[in-house]
């Protein structure tokens, strides 16, 4: 299976404005990311999509592969989509969205994601994490699935699921295995054509969680589980965490 790696790079950002260009420790987001994508084994190749020029220019100057995509998509699996499109279709099995603003992915964890994919009935896999503090489990913030015995998503949501009616003493995460969501997806060609034309569904709307349109209308989502650790840059305090981390 040929896999395509995609980073969905826009400039626009309300709580980070031109976050894909901010310095961490002399080197860009944007190409952090690139860099710790391109160490992974499972892709065959990497490519940042942007709809601005000087992302654009920038991925250029460092020898990174770019592709210029629309302003206009609701999301990072839109511009994942035109991207491939623009790309060849033919070209790739696969996608994996990587989000743009990890700069310090780990590459296994990418691996990760392209082998539940290479498992996942439906075409479509992401990630999660055993929870280990409760305090996850009342973050509106942090995402919870629920799967079946297959490994495959009943539910997300942002709030703590499943209930438990009797959560005795102690933490409830000891009580259950309670499993919160890592934003990396991977989809088939095919899977990804095929949930792009979709039309936001009443759980999406409910909980402003794109994937439960994908189960709303029956697809598959494979979960896999890793223990790498996330971290998204989002704000000015991420930022400044993010140039504590190497030494900045």
């Amino acid at each position: 299976m040929r896999i395509l790696g995609i980073i969905p790079s826009r400039y626009a950002s309300t709580r980070l404005p031109g976050k894909p260009l901010v310095d961490i420790g002399g080197r860009s987001m944007v190409q952090r990311v690139v860099e710790q994508a391109r160490r992974c084994t499972g892709l065959a190749a990497v490519v940042v999509a942007t709809d601005d020029e000087r992302v654009a220019d920038h991925v250029r100057g460092f020898g990174g592969e770019v592709v210029m995509t629309s302003p206009d998509h609701p999301s990072g699996t839109d511009r994942c989509f035109e991207a491939l499109e623009r790309l060849g279709r033919d070209r790739f099995d696969a996608v994996v969205n990587i989000q743009g603003d990890e700069p310090f992915i780990e590459p296994a964890q990418i691996d990760e994601v392209c082998a539940a994919l290479r498992k996942a009935p439906g075409g479509i896999a992401t990630l999660a994490q055993v929870v280990t503090d409760d305090r996850d489990l009342d973050d509106a913030g942090e995402v919870l699935i629920t799967t079946d015995v297959h490994m495959d998503a009943l539910y997300f949501s942002r709030a703590a699921i499943p209930f438990l009616r009797d959560p005795g003493n102690g933490p409830r995460h000891a009580r259950f295995r309670y499993l919160k969501h890592v934003g990396l997806y991977a989809y088939t060609a095919e899977a990804l054509s095929a949930i792009v034309r979709l039309k936001p569904s009443s759980l999406e709307l409910a909980e402003a969680l794109e994937q439960l349109r994908w189960l709303e209308h029956g697809h598959k989502v494979r979960i896999g589980l890793t223990d790498h650790p996330s971290f998204c840059v989002d704000t000015p305090a991420d930022l400044e965490e993010a140039r504590r981390r190497v030494g900045a």
